[in-house]
């Protein structure tokens, strides 16, 4: 009997374990844009139509909107209804769900850095070319418009494939 009991207290010890460790972090941040700042980014990097966020505790960062949106920094910009990345201090690494505009080509984001805030500077990795913008551009976050259909022409990791 007392084997019993301590097998099902053994399963329900890892059981509580693995539930732990798979929920996201409670974040004491009231909004995405609040998370960024206190990582060291801009909170202009996600528009303001952000619907709710997860954070791991790996640093994995799920963003969600209510639908893909188009908006604008220097070019035109383009949101899928879920944006992820691996957010660190100052970077939003492996980005997934955005693309930017260039030269009438979609390129999907890889990476976005602020090496050195006091150089008002921040980083685009776009795979094929590295863009470095103002910080100002970022500093209040943007308003988006639903994508009217450009997510059949924005394809994931298609470069530039994404208008063929």
């Amino acid at each position: 009997m007392a084997n019993f009991f301590s097998t099902h207290f053994a399963v329900l010890l890892l059981f509580t374990f693995l539930i732990f460790f798979s929920i996201p972090i409670t974040l004491s941040h009231s909004s995405i844009h609040d998370l960024l700042r206190s990582k060291g980014l801009p909170p202009g990097l996600l528009p303001k139509e952000v619907k709710s966020y997860t954070l791991l505790e790996n640093g994995t960062l799920e963003v969600f909107l209510d639908g893909p949106c188009l908006t604008k920094f220097e070019n035109r910009v383009y949101f899928d209804s879920v944006v992820r990345a691996n957010l660190t201090y100052g970077s939003l690494i492996g980005v997934v769900g955005l693309s930017q505009e260039e030269l009438f080509l979609w390129l999907p984001v890889k990476d976005i850095i602020v090496d050195d805030p006091r150089s008002g500077l921040i980083l685009f990795d776009i795979g094929v070319a590295h863009k470095q913008l103002s910080l100002s551009l970022f500093e209040d976050p943007p308003s988006c418009k639903p994508g009217g259909g450009l997510e059949n022409h924005v394809r994931r990791g298609k470069g530039f494939e994404a208008l063929r």
